[in-house]
């Protein structure tokens, strides 16, 4: 199965960018991944009111064109579903037996995601009622994936 984590803007902290190398490395023996970074839109700094709409929708056609092709379109959105870890790997263990190949994670910056985003996206999941900088949410879905990936085998996995 292909893994991938597509991001609004791109991680610049070097701790967030070293913990993205581990796990893109634990994970590989159990999935192909990647990690995509879209560029984000400059936000003005006196935005009117709906006036983020434009932002969240080129943002929004970037994320959905690099998720092209992708069998299943997962939404990372506070607002989502709450799924543990054991949902998560009976997700991917139910994506794989119906034959998909490609399931795509989406991130949005710091505006959230357009509504077109929300529609195409088949889940919307939440990683925690809290909110979470939206880089250091790729590093989150990664740890999560690789724990779905080691509980999908059978693999000892720390709870």
């Amino acid at each position: 199965m292909q893994v991938q984590i597509v991001g609004v803007g791109k991680v610049r902290e070097a701790y967030l960018q070293e913990g993205i190398r581990e796990y893109l490395a634990r994970i590989r023996p159990y999935f192909r991944v990647e990690v995509i970074d879209v560029r984000d839109e400059k936000i003005p700094p006196e935005s009117p009111h709906g006036g983020n709409a434009p932002i969240l929708e080129k943002e929004g056609e970037r994320l959905l064109s690099a998720a092209r092709g992708s069998g299943v379109i997962v939404l990372l959105d506070v607002a989502g579903e709450p799924w543990s870890s054991s949902d998560l790997a009976n997700r991917i263990s139910a994506w794989l037996m119906d034959g998909h190949s490609t399931v795509s994670f989406l991130i949005g910056g710091p505006l959230g995601v357009s509504e077109r985003v929300r529609r195409e996206a088949q889940h919307t999941v939440s990683l925690s009622r809290m909110t979470f900088p939206h880089q250091m949410v790729r590093l989150i879905i990664l740890e999560q994936i690789y724990r779905a990936a080691r509980i999908h085998r059978g693999d000892p996995y720390h709870k």
